[in-house]
Parts: C-alpha cells; sequence; structure tokens
C-alpha cells in the first residue's frame, strides 16, 4: 500500500467482508433452529449433526477446488469470452485461486482474498443448507453430504461464474441480472433439492392411503421462528457481501468512487437496505393472508419475499420491492401445494418453495421490471431482458439444480446410501447408533403390533 488513501481503502474493504461473514455465520446457526423446530424429537441429534458437518465437508472442498471454479469458469462451455476469446477455462485467472497460491494463506501483500473468499463460502454453507433442510427425517448423513459437497462447492459455484461473475457468459451475452442471488443460490439450491425429493421419496405417514397429503406440523414453533429472524439477519449480511464497499467506478480516474453490487455498478448500502426491508415486509404480509394467519408460513413468506425481490434490489424502487415479494410469494405457497399433491413430494420445510419456486420467480420478473437496463457497466454487454432471464432461470433452477439433484440422487439411491430404512425411520435417526435402544424400540413395535391383531 503505497499511500494513506489507498491503506484506508485496503483495509476498510478487508475488514467490511470480515464482518459480512460475521453476519451470514447466523444463516446456518438459523437453518439449524429452524430444521431442529420442524424436525420430530427422535430426529433432533441426526438433524443438527447432519447440518452441522457439512460446515467442514464444504469449507476444505471449497478451498481446494471450489474457489478455484468460481475464477476459472466464466466463459462457461464452448463460449468465447467477453472481448470474444475462445471459451473453456481460464487457467489464469484460477492460478491465483489455487489452494496452493501465495495469497491463499497468510501474505501481507494481499488483505482481500481470504475474507473474499470466506463470505463465498458461507455462501456455499447457505446452498447446502437449504437442501438439508427439505429432507430431514429420512436421509442417511452420507448420502446427505456427497450432495452437500456437490451443490455447496461444485455445482452453485459454476452458476456464480456464469451469473454473477463481472465477466461471466450469461451476464455478457443474455443481459443475466441476480444482483443479491435469486437465482445463483436460491433457485439452484430450491431445484437441487426437488430433484433429491423425487428420488428420496416422502417420510412415513406424509400421504394418506388415498393420496391426501398430511401436515406434518413444527415441534417447536419457538425454534422456527427464531431459527428464522436469525436467517433474516444474516441475510442482510448476505446482500452487504454482495457488494463492493468502496470501488472506482469511472475506469481508474479517481473522480467517482462508490459501492458497487456484485458487477461493479454503482449502488448505495442505503438503497438496499430500504429494499431489503421492504422486501421482508411485502413477504410477511402476503405469507400471512394466503396461508390465513399459519405462522410457519408467514415466517417462512418472509425470507421467500426477500428472495423473489432480490435479483433486481439493486435498481427496484421500494415500492417495486414489495409488490414483487408479495407476487413471489404466493407463486410459491400455491405451487408447493400442486406440486406436493400432484407428484407426492414432502418438502419437509418449504425449501423448494422459499428458495426455488421464489428464487425462480425472482429472476424471471426482473426481467420485465429491469427490461433495457444495463446487466453492467459494461456498455458491450447485453442488456436486462425478460429472454435472458428466463433462460437465466431455466439454467439455475434446472440444468444446474434439478438435473444433477436428480441424477446424483439416483445414483446414490442404487448404492444403498440415500434413504434410511423404514424401520430406523419409524424408531427416529437418534436412536439408530445404540442397539440397545434399537432393541427396545423393536420390543415395543412388537407388543403394539400385537395388541393390534388381538
Amino acid at each position: 500500500m503505497d499511500n494513506e488513501l489507498s491503506a484506508l481503502v485496503v483495509i476498510f474493504t478487508e475488514f467490511y467482508y470480515w464482518l459480512t461473514v460475521v453476519l451470514m455465520f447466523l444463516i446456518h446457526i438459523g437453518f439449524c433452529m429452524y430444521e431442529v423446530g420442524v424436525s420430530r424429537h427422535k430426529n433432533h441429534m441426526h438433524t443438527l449433526m447432519k447440518n452441522t458437518m457439512l460446515i467442514p465437508l464444504v469449507t476444505i472442498t471449497f478451498f481446494f477446488f471450489g474457489w478455484w471454479l468460481y475464477w476459472a469458469l466464466p466463459n462457461g462451455p464452448f463460449i468465447s469470452d467477453a472481448v470474444g476469446n475462445g471459451g473453456g477455462i481460464d487457467y489464469g485467472a484460477g492460478e491465483a485461486n489455487t489452494p496452493w497460491s501465495e495469497t491463499m494463506g497468510p501474505h501481507m501483500g494481499d488483505r482481500i482474498t481470504g475474507v473474499f473468499w470466506a463470505a463465498f463460502l458461507l455462501f456455499s454453507w447457505t446452498a447446502a443448507s437449504i437442501v438439508s433442510g427439505s429432507v430431514i427425517e429420512r436421509i442417511k448423513s452420507s448420502g446427505f453430504w456427497i450432495l452437500a459437497i456437490l451443490i455447496g462447492s461444485v455445482l452453485w459455484v459454476i452458476d456464480a461464474s456464469w451469473g454473477w461473475h463481472w465477466a461471466g457468459w450469461m451476464v455478457v451475452k443474455l443481459g443475466y441480472h441476480d444482483a443479491y442471488a435469486s437465482g445463483v443460490i436460491h433457485a439452484i439450491a430450491g431445484g437441487f433439492a426437488l430433484g433429491i425429493l423425487f428420488v428420496l421419496g416422502p417420510r412415513i405417514g406424509k400421504f394418506a392411503a388415498d393420496g391426501t397429503p398430511r401436515n406434518i406440523y413444527p415441534r417447536n414453533p419457538w425454534l422456527v421462528a427464531i431459527g428464522l429472524f436469525l436467517i433474516y439477519t444474516g441475510f442482510w449480511g448476505f446482500y452487504v457481501a454482495c457488494n463492493v464497499p468502496m470501488w472506482d467506478v469511472q475506469s481508474g480516474d479517481g473522480v467517482f468512487w462508490s459501492a458497487t453490487n456484485i458487477y461493479l455498478a454503482p449502488t448505495t448500502l442505503s438503497a438496499i437496505t430500504v429494499n431489503f426491508l421492504m422486501s421482508l415486509s411485502g413477504g410477511l404480509l402476503a405469507g400471512y393472508m394466503i396461508s390465513k394467519g399459519d405462522a410457519f408460513w408467514t415466517y417462512s413468506s418472509g425470507l421467500a419475499g426477500i428472495i423473489a425481490s432480490s435479483a433486481g434490489n439493486d435498481l427496484y424502487h421500494p415500492i417495486q420491492a414489495l409488490v414483487i415479494a408479495g407476487l413471489g410469494v404466493v407463486f410459491m405457497y400455491k405451487l408447493h401445494y400442486y406440486v406436493e399433491r400432484k407428484f407426492k413430494i414432502d418438502d419437509a420445510v418449504g425449501a423448494v418453495a422459499v428458495h426455488g419456486y421464489a428464487g425462480f420467480f425472482g429472476v424471471v420478473i426482473a426481467g420485465f421490471v429491469l427490461w433495457g437496463y444495463p446487466s453492467s457497466p459494461d456498455p458491450t454487454y447485453a442488456s436486462i431482458n425478460p429472454i435472458g432471464q428466463f433462460i437465466g432461470a431455466i439454467i439455475m433452477f434446472g440444468l444446474l439444480g434439478f438435473l444433477p439433484g436428480w441424477i446424483t440422487a439416483k445414483i446414490l439411491n442404487s448404492f444403498g446410501l440415500l434413504r434410511i430404512p423404514r424401520e430406523i425411520e419409524i424408531m427416529g435417526l437418534d436412536s439408530a447408533g445404540s442397539s440397545d435402544i434399537l432393541a427396545e424400540q423393536q420390543i415395543i413395535i412388537d407388543a403394539e403390533r400385537e395388541a393390534i391383531g388381538n
């Protein structure tokens, strides 16, 4: 750092991203509480450990190859880059972000890479945790951890490289705009979870003999409420992490400095704060009304509202953010129950709806509301448009989300690594490690069957 001003910019940016990581940690705490609040007592520890152990697994794999993928793959397969060069892997950009690069360790000359890596890592945890909630009470831990690594350190990173990187091919060619990750994290994770659920199947007792779905209500509404409030708080930190705090936005002339969005277009923290709160409010109100005051869906809809507006919340007027949030909640709520009835899908916490359907909606609606706006500061890039956003939503939810989730789940299922045995599911996953408890539970089951028979 050659002078006091440049030192101030670097150190402030370093602290800025470090603080966002701390705030985003609350998302994972919230997910743990939320999932335990929904799950039944016999599955509490399994639910916690499943979601806890994704932290080291995703962290280590993201360090070794996930971070490299983001920088190396913006061009996409066989697609030319922003200046017309051939597509493929950008080894030069990836080299500085390999696990053996000096910037990935203690290095006084680079204060930003580590905290920026950590911010993206917390996004990876979020993607995996979204999937975690939808599959509770019936998935094997080993199978889930494989799926968590795939979504957390591979798939969402690829879509971020394509649609979030300042030179990602979807931004350049399609005009894709997704400032706060309606699609880049939420739609892909929701689609991935849906693909798994098609193979995993519903919990025992979720559907009656005639196929009618039954509600399996949360066992601890307090934990659900507190967990979702923590997720709201952490999501606020997520919004901040999707910005660059200080950037010379006029090509290095030093005249105009501003915070920017992920595409390096000028924005302000004030603007996104207003839109975040309006989105949350629109989601809560719409959720309360459409669910007729159901607490679980009201709290979940607050999150869905934010997600529905996130693609364009750097550019929306606050009233637009409010309305889009409400419409996104109606869309995801109706679609959730349609898919549940039609395909017998048991999404235990509504994660596919809240993240997947609301995220898909958010990406598509941004194409209409922001039609003609620049997708990034580079005037040679395609502008935001409905077709580009719709194609982007399909890529996020379907191509990189649902399809890999379904294929991987089929493979895991063929090896017996996906679903727990029926007997274990009835007794509870927390008892699966104790032969004494299993024997005791089996005696009870046998006695109940004998009593019914008599």
